[in-house]
C-alpha cells in the first residue's frame, strides 16, 4: 500500500527566451480528477519533442498535485487540499506538506490555471474570483484579466461569488465568532492562495470524472492560455461569444440542521429552481424552498448536520468582455 513517505512532488517548468507572464497548470488536486494530469502530459510531450515551443515567459506544469490521493485513487489524502491552503510550520497530515511545497510554488508565479473534474453528469464551466475590491475578505486587482482569460479557455459556463459566499455561511452557523477567522482559512484553496499572493487564477471544471472528452477540455484549455498569454507563437483564441454565455454568481449556502434532513429528488449541479419550489424537507417535516430563480450547485447528499448541503446562484447580467 502507498504511503505518504514514498511520495515526492513534481513541478516541470519551460522558459521561453522573451519576456512573458509565469503561468502554472495544475492537475490532480483531487486525487481522483485526472483529465488534467492527462492534458498535461500530452502538453508536455509537443514541448519535449519539439512540436511545442514556449517562445516566452515561462510555464511550470504539476501533473500531480496530491500523489498520496493520486496513488490511493481518491479525493483527497488525509484530507481536502483545496481546503485551508496554507503554510503550516508544524504540518499535521500530507496536505500541510503539500501545502507547504505548493504555496511557495505558487507564488513564484502570475497566473494560476487549476484543472478539476466533478461527480454528476453536466458540462465543463470555470469558476472565477470576485471584482476588484479592498475589502478583508479577498481583496484582489485583476478582475479583467482574469474575466477576460476565462472567457478564451473554451467553456460557454461561468461562476462566481465562491469564498463570500461559503463565508456568509460561516458566519451564519458560526456561534464562536472568536472562531471566525481560522474557520474563514478553510474556504481558501489553490486559487485563493494564488490571489492572495498578487496573481489571478481560474478552477476549470472539465466535465465527469470518467468523460472521455473530459481531458480535451483541459488540454484545449491549456493551449488558449498559453496563446492568450502570448507564450507561444499561435492566434490569440476569440472570446465566447456574449449571447452563448451562461454567466451565475454564487448567492447563499443552506446547511443541513439535522443528519435526517433531504432532498425531495435527486439534484444535480445547475439544475434549474424555481422561487418557492421545493428543494427538501428538513427532519421535522418542515419544507425547504428556494428563495429565487436560479440554479442549485454542488447538492450534497451526503453532508453531515451543521455541514453545507447545497448552494443557490443566480445569473449574473453584469459579466460581459473584460
Amino acid at each position: 500500500m502507498t504511503t505518504a513517505r514514498d511520495l515526492q512532488f513534481k513541478s516541470i517548468n519551460y522558459t521561453g527566451l522573451g519576456k512573458g507572464p509565469r503561468l502554472i497548470v495544475t492537475g490532480a488536486v483531487h486525487g481522483n480528477e485526472t483529465c488534467g494530469t492527462k492534458a498535461i502530459r500530452r502538453i508536455m510531450e509537443e514541448l519535449d519533442s519539439g512540436k511545442l515551443l514556449i517562445a516566452a515567459g515561462s510555464v511550470t506544469f504539476v501533473p500531480v498535485t496530491n500523489p498520496l490521493a493520486y496513488a490511493l485513487v481518491r479525493r483527497s489524502g488525509d484530507r481536502n487540499l483545496n481546503r485551508n491552503l496554507f503554510p503550516n510550520d508544524a504540518p499535521q497530515d500530507f496536505e500541510d506538506q503539500i501545502a507547504n511545497w505548493l504555496c511557495p510554488l505558487l507564488a513564484q508565479h502570475d497566473v494560476l490555471l487549476d484543472l478539476h473534474s466533478f461527480n454528476a453528469d453536466s458540462e465543463p464551466f470555470v469558476m472565477m474570483g470576485p471584482l476588484n475590491n479592498d475589502g478583508p475578505l479577498q481583496p484582489f486587482r485583476h478582475a479583467d484579466q482574469e474575466r477576460a482569460l476565462a472567457r478564451r479557455l473554451g467553456v460557454r459556463r461561468f461562476v462566481d461569488g465562491w469564498l463570500a459566499t461559503y463565508g456568509d455561511g460561516v458566519q451564519r452557523r458560526m456561534s464562536d465568532q472568536s472562531q471566525l477567522e481560522t474557520v474563514l482559512r478553510y474556504g481558501v484553496g489553490t486559487t485563493e492562495y494564488m490571489r492572495s499572493t498578487g496573481g489571478y487564477a481560474l478552477t476549470l471544471e472539465c466535465g465527469q470524472h470518467n468523460d472521455p472528452a473530459a481531458p480535451d477540455v483541459a488540454y484545449r484549455a491549456i493551449m488558449n492560455t498559453l496563446a492568450f498569454l502570448q507564450l507561444i507563437d499561435a492566434p490569440a483564441p476569440a472570446p465566447v461569444a456574449a449571447e452563448q454565455m451562461e454567466a451565475l454568481s454564487m448567492v447563499v449556502v443552506h446547511d443541513k440542521a439535522d443528519k435526517g434532513d433531504a432532498f425531495v429528488r435527486t439534484w444535480s449541479s445547475f439544475d434549474p429552481v424555481a422561487k418557492g419550489q421545493q428543494i427538501g424537507v428538513r427532519a421535522d417535516g418542515t419544507p425547504v424552498t428556494s428563495e429565487l430563480d436560479g440554479r442549485i450547485l454542488f447538492p450534497d447528499v451526503n453532508a453531515g448536520a451543521n455541514q453545507e448541503w447545497y448552494y443557490l446562484t443566480r445569473v449574473n447580467p453584469d459579466f460581459a468582455e473584460r
